[in-house]
């Protein structure tokens, strides 16, 4: 269908258009297959409704006080200035696929309202600014993005609502450093954040736990869960060569990389263990504590060689007496023990969980827990698999615990 431009009329809408900025004090729509655009400000005033079906263009500033949002599943909004454009309001803005594209400053959009997205937002070009100026960016569940870069992403934090994993589009001091969460329940909500500096002053290196030999002191993130529901969830966390100190990345090259988190009960950095994925430059574990996150190199030679622990990832459960089961050999039984072990499929669904695992049975065996899904009866699918180890050990103080992760493997043949 031929597109036509849908122009600002008084007629019914009671909008006012000035030299300006454009005023909206009654109903606005534009409909599917329709453009609208603004070449001044965009005020949405606070009797103003405006539903965007169709392809909004804002060249200019735009405010919402009122109420901005959409219908269908077609509606893009375009923030396409040529100068700095503040995006503000008192009301958030319900938008469903949404499109940055400013060139004309390193930090073009100066955000202190609020945008919820549904649909897609595409980082073309120019980083929105949160942090200086107090706005928020919600993903609704079916939100997602594309095309975010160290040219184009969320300086400050960035919301997700919902289940299913979620990438972050955050960074900072011009750096995409991204971060991301995998949670089962649709319910849950997320808050993300990256920071381009030195945690140390905040939350001491020298205080950290069991096998750390050394905490990032570049980088770190804030992930905190919004909602009350509990339960753990996946965290991904990613090291690139422009923030990341080099000693932390040839840890990564020898699995001597882990996630740490900041356990303020404690007063210490915590091991939170993960599984590292060379090629994504990615590490990823599970958590139940939410907070500061950075990466920690470990001195392995503290806990494996001396307790002798071995993880034989590969499952067959088809009763031939060989990796029938997720077998972990913990060596001297009195070194390493009260094995907890979580395992989760690749959408961040907790399947199985033990407490006390091995003891009377208590094994993982290719078959779903009925206490976390549906199917308790039925053998899982072939497929990739993240356990997540966690065990007490003899260290340098009593209980002290380790935390490790990796790939499981369950094979139906």
């Amino acid at each position: 269908m031929k597109k036509s431009l849908f122009q600002i009329s008084v007629v019914f809408l009671f909008t006012i258009t000035s030299y300006a900025q454009t005023s909206n004090e009654g109903m606005l729509y534009v409909s599917e297959s329709t453009e609208f655009s603004t070449l001044e400000k965009f005020d949405n005033q606070l009797s103003g409704e405006f539903y965007n079906d169709g392809d909004l263009y804002i060249y200019n500033h735009f405010n919402n006080d009122g109420i901005v949002d959409f219908f269908g599943t077609t509606g893009l909004t375009r923030f396409v200035g040529s100068a700095v454009q503040e995006l503000s309001g008192t009301q958030s803005s319900y938008l469903y696929n949404v499109f940055f594209n400013n060139n004309s400053d390193s930090v073009p959009f100066k955000l202190s309202g609020s945008i919820d997205i549904s649909g897609v937002s595409d980082f073309y070009q120019g980083i929105v600014d949160i942090d200086n100026f107090g706005g928020s960016i919600n993903f609704s569940e079916t939100g997602s993005h594309t095309n975010a870069s160290d040219d184009s992403h969320v300086d400050g934090p960035v919301y997700k609502t919902g289940f299913n994993s979620f990438i972050y589009p955050i960074g900072d001091g011009g750096f995409y450093r991204f971060a991301g969460t995998s949670d089962s329940q649709a319910e849950s909500r997320y808050k993300a954040k990256f920071y381009f500096e030195n945690s140390n002053d905040l939350y001491p290196h020298t205080l950290r736990a069991g096998a750390l030999d050394a905490i990032d002191d570049q980088e770190y993130w804030v992930i905190e869960k919004e909602t009350a529901n509990l339960g753990d969830v996946l965290i991904t966390l990613s090291w690139r060569d422009v923030t990341t100190p080099e000693d932390f990345i040839t840890a990564a090259g020898q699995g001597a990389i882990t996630i740490v988190r900041w356990d303020e009960a404690a007063n210490m950095w915590v091991n939170e263990g993960g599984i590292v994925d060379m090629d994504n430059q990615t590490v990823t574990t599970a958590v139940s504590g939410y907070g500061v996150y950075t990466f920690g190199a470990l001195n392995k030679g503290i806990v494996l060689p001396a307790c002798g622990v071995t993880v034989y990832n590969a499952i067959t459960p088809n009763n031939d007496g060989v990796n029938d089961y997720f077998f972990i050999d913990t060596g001297n039984m009195s070194c390493a023990r009260d094995l907890h072990v979580q395992i989760f499929n690749r959408w961040g669904v907790k399947v199985f969980e033990s407490f006390d695992y091995g003891v009377n049975g208590d094994v993982f065996d290719g078959f779903s827990d009925g206490r976390f899904t549906l199917n308790s009866s039925k053998q899982l699918p072939t497929g990739t698999y993240y356990y997540i180890l966690d065990y007490e050990y003899d260290g340098d103080t009593p209980s002290d615990r380790y935390k490790q992760a990796g790939y499981l493997y369950l094979s139906g043949n």
